[in-house]
């Protein structure tokens, strides 16, 4: 770990500040007065933290195209079985880290457990692959569906132009940026907001299919598991679908130290989210049958809107509304979630010391969350993104069930350590095995794609020697990066987490 150095005093807007220790004056101080603490405070309750989770778990997928699944389970029955099992795999997951998240109560979700768990080395891997790739790819990803969306009901007659698409998502991307750094407020109720609207959109679909049930059209549910015999590849990798699906549970653990009464909150809330989803996505899958054959919905790119226009005619105009808010929360959710990390690593020495630090006035992490923009703009204007998240899909697996293996680590290695919320031990066992296996079925399925992935993995190896223990480093270079990072604190109004004083 990198001991931070003294970092001067602001004089514009009027801050002063000492030295940057990442550390919170002691509890028992008394604070002169004047002083203001600049933290991030407990603002995440109960109900916002729900909605960080189903809020980033649901996203377009479900209302897009949900064929993965059944594209590789061949019948009905088989995929909603899948979908099922994936989401009690998933509970798993989840209940795994809410063990994890109530024991290690540090934000950072996977980095700050394998820190604590594995050392510095793998944890830097795990941030500087999230840092420069996944997360801006990710972002991007989800933030061009938005923007597709949004401008559907506007060109119904004529294709969307692809800079059109473009041009608007970058305007979203941008307004989520500066929803996350004004406030920490605004962005967790625009959040609750927006997993309404998810829920209303997946409601509009259940509803309906439940009607349809009501008359009696299950034609296509005869014969549920007849029709083209899944391949051994099929199963697996309509699984690994599935999973993709739900993934975002672990969002909530990267907010740890923000979540109002973490030891009760975080286990309620990971278990009431993971149930709403899971309901939801079975029964909008079975919505989705009662209209739709297995055969129509395979050539569908888009399966809501096929089902909203035979079933709910004019009305169908709102669905793809729907779907763009849905996008945005997850894109919301996905930056105010991931922020936190890069802010932890900072903390901890493993990134710019920039990241780690506080606005004065609007406690927000600033600067963790605008490092974003930049690159997801780069990645938005740039190649195939869905090829960058294919190349490290597994890195996510691969860190995640590092992660929960060392909650069987610590079971062994530190029988006392406090565990508010605890979890029999075959769930996190069970759990891992599933992240190694999917690891393994991106190697068997698609060994030049993952190969890619694990080389620009390894590329976190020598970053971590050379900007992490390299401690000799010219002095040329270390007068820049102070005058860069004072610079930034001028510009940008900000100071470590501590006290600073109103001059």
């Amino acid at each position: 770990m990198v001991r931070k150095p003294v970092v001067s005093t602001i004089s514009k807007g009027g801050y002063l500040q000492g030295n940057v220790n990442g550390r919170l004056p002691s509890l028992g101080s008394k604070e002169p007065p004047g002083q203001e603490k600049v933290v991030l405070k407990k603002k995440i309750t109960l109900l916002r933290g729900i909605s960080i989770i189903i809020g980033t778990i649901i996203g377009a997928g479900i209302f897009i195209s949900p064929k993965g699944v059944l594209q590789n389970t061949g019948s009905v029955g088989m995929s909603l079985i899948i979908w099922t099992v994936c989401g009690v795999l998933s509970l798993f997951g989840a209940l795994s880290y809410a063990e994890l998240g109530t024991s290690i109560k540090k934000s950072g979700g996977h980095y700050a457990y394998i820190l604590e768990v594995f050392g510095p080395l793998p944890a830097f891997v795990r941030v500087w692959v999230e840092l420069l790739i996944i997360r801006p790819a990710a972002t991007a990803v989800i933030s061009l569906a938005f923007g597709r969306y949004i401008l559907e009901p506007f060109f119904i007659q004529c294709e969307i132009p692809e800079l059109a698409i473009k041009l608007i998502t970058a305007v979203g991307i941008t307004a989520v940026m500066v929803l996350n750094s004004m406030s920490v407020s605004w962005s967790a109720r625009i959040q609750i907001l927006l997993t309404f609207c998810k829920l209303t959109a997946i409601l509009i679909i259940i509803v309906p299919g439940v009607m349809q049930l009501i008359k009696g059209q299950t034609q296509h549910f005869k014969d549920a598991f007849s029709g083209r015999d899944a391949s051994i590849m099929g199963l697996p990798l309509a699984f690994y679908y599935g999973m993709y699906a739900y993934a975002g549970w672990f969002y909530l653990n990267f907010v740890t130290e923000e979540v109002e009464n973490p030891e009760k909150n975080i286990p309620l809330a990971i278990c009431i989210s993971m149930a709403i989803v899971t309901i939801g996505y079975v029964l909008t899958n079975v919505a989705y049958f009662t209209t739709i054959s297995a055969e129509e919905l395979l050539l569908s790119n888009a399966v809501a809107v096929t089902f909203s226009e035979r079933l709910l005619g004019n009305f169908s105009l709102a669905v793809p509304i729907f779907v763009a808010l849905s996008c945005f929360g997850s894109m919301n959710g996905g930056v105010f979630a991931v922020s936190r990390l890069f802010y932890v690593a900072s903390r901890e020495g493993h990134l710019p010391e920039i990241l780690s630090m506080i606005h004065v006035r609007k406690h927000t992490p600033l600067p963790a969350v605008i490092v974003l923009h930049p690159l997801t703009m780069i990645m938005l204007f740039s190649g195939d993104l869905n090829s960058l998240l294919n190349f490290l899909s597994f890195a996510r697996w691969l860190f995640i069930g590092l992660a929960v293996a060392g909650l069987i680590y610590l079971r062994y290695k530190r029988p006392d350590m406090h565990r508010p919320f605890k979890v029999p031990l075959f769930i996190p066992a069970l759990f891992s095995f599933t992240c190694l296996f999917m690891v393994a079925l991106s190697l068997y399925s698609d060994p030049f794609s993952t190969g890619i992935g694990f080389v620009i993995t390894l590329t976190g190896v020598p970053a971590y020697y050379l900007f992490i223990i390299w401690d000799k480093k010219p002095k040329w270079f270390r007068r820049m990066s102070d005058r860069i990072t004072r610079t930034l604190q001028i510009i940008l109004e900000v100071v470590p987490e501590e006290d600073c004083r109103k001059l």
